[in-house]
């Protein structure tokens, strides 16, 4: 559905950038399956377009956070295995099962309870179990570890299909940690050789195959964003984040743009205000330190970031490209989400999910049919 007359900002995804994403990832880690984590709705992108985009092009695993995540996708994807990594709560076993979800289980009283469900239903029912190999986050500690060892017989009773950790400092080619945690993975493997391995997510995937193991799971580069800050981004760009310019209005010194006169007139210029602000996802600390593109023009955003609104210096650019109902590109490509980031203090992640429900969401390209 094309923008109306009446939306402000439009972003668009490119749900063919985002399997292209898929199937590179895929390629690169040949040998090890390769899952996609669509947590907190595909990362603000939608889930309900980019997972069914994700399935056509493949894939048949998929990691969320939450059980509430797991049923809606379930909803959408009657096939494929749905991982939830934040585990059982109490009283949550049954809509597991109803639901046809796999817990990831993060501590022996979850190994427990969901060994002790099996065992009331009388059926052996799937679940992953999570290490922890140095976040000290979520997963089985270094005692509850030993303890499992010791008694083998708690996984009994149930499907076992991945054991997992998570990588603290994968986005640091040469960190110390990287090694040390999956040598630490590695012996806890030898203690507990059940089920499959996955370790590597978007940036573990970029260490070295020994990371790549059984399965991936890799999440961001997926939308974009680089698994490898050293180089140039390898992923496609999924996002073009675009607001529409509402007035254009002459200024000169000693005049001051926005709240808290952040910004002072040094001179004649111009100033544009575009139809974005920090409810939309346009973080406030970008305000005098991001720019927004007019064409081929970048231009600053000066003064602070309101909550529906941005202000930008557009006084070298042309009358007839800087005026009202003219779209700027927030996010785009001259300013890619990783240096919008950047801009703000902060990564790409918390960019991509803090993108607000106001805009006009244009969706393009993707398959429309699964396997």
């Amino acid at each position: 559905m094309h923008p109306s007359p009446r939306d402000t900002a439009v972003l668009t995804i490119d749900l063919d950038a985002i399997t292209a994403n898929y199937q590179l990832l895929a390629t690169t880690t040949k040998g090890a399956e390769c899952a996609a984590v669509v947590k907190a709705d595909a990362y603000g992108l939608g889930v309900e377009r980019v997972a069914p985009a994700l399935a056509a092009s493949g894939c048949k695993t998929f990691f969320v956070a939450t059980i509430d995540e797991g049923i809606q996708l379930r909803s959408i994807l009657p096939k494929p295995d749905i991982h939830v990594l934040n585990g059982i709560m109490l009283n949550t076993e049954d809509d597991f099962i109803a639901h046809n979800l796999i817990p990831v289980l993060n501590s022996l009283t979850q190994i427990e309870d969901w060994k002790r469900h099996c065992g009331r239903k009388e059926q052996v029912f799937p679940a992953d179990i999570h290490f922890d190999t140095g976040m000290n986050r979520l997963g089985l500690t270094p005692n509850e570890r030993f303890q499992l060892y010791e008694q083998p017989d708690l996984l009994t009773g149930m499907d076992i299909r991945l054991c997992l950790s998570h990588l603290a400092c994968a986005d640091v080619l040469d960190d110390p940690m990287n090694e040390r945690q999956l040598t630490n993975f590695m012996e806890i493997r030898r203690m507990v050789p059940i089920g499959r391995e996955c370790l590597a997510n978007s940036s573990g995937i970029y260490l070295s195959p020994p990371y790549h193991l059984d399965m991936v799971r890799p999440g961001c580069a997926l939308y974009g964003i680089n698994p490898r800050p050293e180089i140039s981004n390898p992923m496609a760009q999924a996002v073009h984040l675009q607001g529409k310019i509402l007035q254009v209005r002459d200024v000169d010194s000693p005049m001051s743009v926005g709240y808290g006169a952040s910004h002072k007139v040094m001179g004649k210029g111009k100033i544009a205000t575009v139809a974005v602000g920090y409810a939309d996802g346009y973080l406030r600390s970008l305000g005098g330190n991001s720019k927004v593109s007019i064409g081929d023009f970048k231009v600053p955003v000066v003064g602070r970031v309101s909550m529906d609104l941005i202000t930008i210096d557009v006084t070298n650019v042309p009358e007839n490209t800087a005026k009202p109902g003219a779209f700027v590109d927030v996010i785009g490509p001259h300013n890619p989400v990783d240096v919008v980031a950047k801009n703000a203090g902060t990564i790409g992640y918390e960019i991509l999910t803090s993108l607000g429900n106001r805009y006009h969401r244009l969706y393009v390209g993707g398959k429309t049919k699964l396997p």
